[in-house]
């Protein structure tokens, strides 16, 4: 009988601290992106991606002039010639093939290096909202496949304020904005 009792006392404190748990959620993923930082860092990476790929197709122009020269010129060179243009196209092609893996691995480490500290502004700014609000738990919405937003509370309209996040600024609008700026890079 005491068995029952105490596992009937278990129940309703867990029922009790189960009704006073306060869950929110926030699309951290939008908060981030839309971040005014956000456009800063992926200014400066957009520049080094630039930069890079100026530098790649320079290195592929000049193989490319001096793998012509070779094709149109290799028939009237001496064996010794020809062996050294050849072995000058291979250590060409070794160096573009690190300079491409090298500078690949260089513009993730920025990525990383720019985007750290915006995502730990943001988990700054939802953790403050969220214990100014007393709640238990925030979901971030992107990483489920469900949360029922009539017993959760949006936290993404404060955070958005809390991060200077313009009114208007949406991740479609965000969206607009890359590709008119990708457009006019193209021109």
């Amino acid at each position: 009988m005491k068995r029952i009792i105490m596992i009937a006392a278990m129940a309703l404190i867990s029922a009790a601290s189960f009704a006073q748990t306060k869950i929110a959620h926030v699309n951290f993923s939008e908060l981030v992106q839309l971040m005014p930082e956000a456009d800063e860092a992926r200014a400066t990476m957009q520049a080094s991606s630039n930069e890079a790929q100026e530098t790649y197709q320079a290195m592929m122009d000049e193989f490319q002039t001096k793998y012509t020269q070779y094709q149109q010129k290799s028939s009237t060179w001496t064996a010794t010639i020809r062996e050294s243009k050849e072995k000058e196209l291979t250590d060409m092609q070794n160096r573009i093939a690190e300079f491409s893996q090298s500078i690949q691995a260089e513009l993730a480490e920025q990525e990383q290096a720019l985007m750290a500290p915006l995502y730990q502004k943001a988990q700054d700014a939802v953790s403050k909202l969220a214990k100014d609000g007393g709640y238990t738990y925030v979901m971030d919405k992107g990483s489920f496949l469900y949360v029922d937003e009539a017993n959760s509370v949006d936290l993404t309209p404060a955070a958005r304020k809390a991060l200077k996040i313009a009114d208007g600024r949406t991740l479609e609008s965000l969206q607009a904005e890359l590709m008119a700026q990708a457009q006019q890079q193209a021109q």
